[in-house]
């Protein structure tokens, strides 16, 4: 199978990939699958460079050590077996102005002026939801991406519609989750802003008056085997000291009774 690949540290990982059947392709070639090499930051990534193609993420072992169960040799030799569960992932588009932003985690507008708050107003579904919120800004975040900046803002997660977190406020402004096919508004009273997806390294700069709409947009990035990229144990292995973690490891061994 012709692959592109995506990450750091790749000369460790391309010795496997060939010993199960993939192949980098040139620079100009066509590729069938897209493999990601790396944590999070990289699957996100990959996707954003290449949206549509299928992705196989890879933590990479250098940084995030894996446990037994998911060494690159498990997981490639059970990959060329054919086990591919596939997840679909909905993605968020952020739109300004005929410009479009899109990401699996999130879509946020953030204020572009450190030392100075942003000011905005918030309609859900063309209903005023808050008329001004003085912070570092809102964003509106899918269920994958609730266990990533939604949650460091919010303190929780969701498991189905899109959150709604507002970051630094200065007034406390409840945080919410909104039906999958809810369409967000944000006007800038005062700015200036930025409007950022994932990690992309593109934005929108975003000034006094501007109208921002985040909303599903209809797509989705198909990932093979998410489950064991991110698998619990794995985790613990990069976060020993989370006790809460070592448990679920433990339950999902099996080994519940066993010290650790």
């Amino acid at each position: 199978m012709k692959i592109k690949l995506i990450g750091k540290n790749l000369d460790d990982i391309r010795p496997y990939l060939k010993k199960y059947g993939l192949y980098e392709c040139a620079d100009d070639g066509e590729f069938e699958l897209v493999v990601a090499h790396g944590g999070d930051g990289t699957l996100l990534l990959s996707e954003y460079f290449y949206p549509g193609v299928p992705k196989l993420p890879l933590r990479d072992a250098g940084t995030a050590p894996l446990c037994a169960e998911h060494s690159y040799d498990r997981q490639l030799a059970a990959f060329a077996e054919g086990d591919r569960q596939t997840t679909l992932l909905p993605k968020l588009c952020g739109e300004f102005n005929g410009e479009r932003l899109s990401g699996i985690n999130d879509v946020f507008i953030h204020n572009s002026d450190r030392v100075g708050a942003l000011r905005y107003r918030v309609w859900i579904d063309g209903e005023l939801y808050a008329n001004e919120v003085v912070g570092d800004g809102v964003g509106v975040s899918t269920v994958h991406g609730s266990t990533a900046y939604y949650r460091s803002i919010t303190h929780s997660i969701f498991k189905v519609g899109m959150g709604l977190a507002f970051s630094n406020s200065t007034v406390e402004v409840d945080h919410l989750v909104v039906g999958e096919t809810s369409m967000i508004e944000v006007e800038i009273i005062r700015g200036p802003g930025i409007l950022v997806a994932d990690n992309a390294p593109r934005s929108i700069n975003l000034a006094v008056g501007d109208h921002v709409t985040i909303r599903r947009s209809g797509e989705s990035a198909a990932i093979y085997n998410l489950s064991a990229f991110m698998c619990p144990c794995c985790r613990l292995l990069r976060h020993p000291n989370k006790y809460e973690e070592r448990i679920i490891c433990a339950a999902l061994s099996g080994r519940s009774g066993e010290k650790r």
